[in-house]
Parts: C-alpha cells; structure tokens; sequence
C-alpha cells in the first residue's frame, strides 16, 4: 500500500496500488461506466476487472468528484457466480471499458441491484 499523508485534518482512505506499483486508473474506470450508461447500484459503481489467470467483482464509490473508495468484491456473497463473472469477458459478450476491466452484465446488476435494496 503506498504512504498516504493525513490532508487537512482528514484520514485518507485505504488506497490501492497494481503489483508494478502504478495507481489504478480510478477516474478513467467511472468516466467509462458513466459513459456507457450505467447509473450506480447504491452508492457504488460495480465493474469486472479480468486478466489471463483471474477475475473479480470490483467496486468504486464515487462522490464529490473523487473516487472515495475502491474495493475488490467476493461475488458469492452477493450470490453472483464464477460462471457469471466468466460470461462477463467472453469476446462476444462482454462490453470492455479499458483493457482488462469490464462493464456487469445485466444478469449481475440484477442481483446487486435487488441484494443491496434490502441491505
């Protein structure tokens, strides 16, 4: 995790960093899920970010036009599948905002949509 400094008399939030230690493109990730129409589920924006050994659920909670928190989720909690992250990156369906990071499938936002109402 990078060093983060105390601004203002405000703790900073958890700030994630990649592996080759460059910051996730939080505000390019948002702008493209704000462009392809998506609205948030809650208060967050839901997305799949994918490579060739792994998928996850992520999420970014947006406001204020900042990225206030950013967090990988464990999709069986919000019972979405390893199938339905799978169809997600499939060429012919998947709906890619950068390399790598992928808009929900209706199916998920589905499940996210009626699990987080009744939170």
């Amino acid at each position: 995790m990078s060093k983060a400094k105390q601004v203002n008399g405000i703790e900073p939030v958890p700030h994630y960093i990649m592996p080759d230690r460059s910051t996730p493109k939080y505000e390019l990730i948002i702008e493209q899920l704000q462009t392809c129409g998506n609205s948030p589920i809650g208060s967050a924006y839901y997305y799949v970010k994918a490579d060739d050994n792994w998928r996850s659920l992520c999420r970014i909670i947006h406001g204020g036009g900042k990225v206030f928190f950013h967090e990988v989720i464990d999709h069986e909690k919000y019972s979405i599948s390893d199938r339905d992250i799978d169809e997600v990156v499939r060429p012919e369906k998947g709906i890619p905002l950068l390399p790598g990071h992928y808009q929900i499938s209706p199916d998920i936002e589905m499940k996210l949509r009626a699990l987080i109402s009744i939170q």
